[in-house]
């Protein structure tokens, strides 16, 4: 009794390598526009009040960095000249972003930047912060 394969060998032709590497790149292609659509969606929706137009513009950003290799060259070379102003978005880039130290450590900034020192709410509430955590960790 001789024993036969139910499934049959799998052969690889070129013609589905064509079509794989084809429809790939159209499905790259629809991310990145998909990801330009969410990223003028996030400039729109941001003069609105509140931070909603930002985290919209990075996750269109996240889409388009992914999905395009002009776009990631492009992002290098800026976050080379821009360093500082980047990094919180590389931050947000990452595979576990810090979503609640980014936007803190960016309203001390823009407190700063805009505020006089008198009326920065959010410094005086990390001062407050870390003297009850000195006074716990001696205690």
């Amino acid at each position: 009794m001789s024993y036969v394969s139910i499934m049959p060998r799998a052969r690889r032709y070129a013609s589905d390598d064509l079509a794989q590497e084809i429809l790939g790149r159209i499905t790259r292609a629809a991310l990145v526009m998909l990801g330009l659509a969410v990223v003028a969606a996030g400039v729109l929706i941001a003069p609105l009040p509140g931070p909603g137009g930002i985290p919209v513009i990075v996750v269109g950003l996240m889409l388009i960095l992914r999905n395009s290799f002009k776009a990631r060259r492009q992002f290098v070379k800026f976050q080379r000249a821009h360093p500082k102003m980047v990094y919180p978005i590389r931050r947000l880039l990452r595979r576990e972003p810090e979503m609640i130290l980014v936007a803190w450590q960016q309203t001390l900034r823009v407190e700063r930047l805009v505020l006089p020192s008198r009326f920065r709410i959010a410094m005086r509430l990390r001062r407050r912060w870390k003297l009850k955590r000195r006074r716990s960790a001696s205690a």
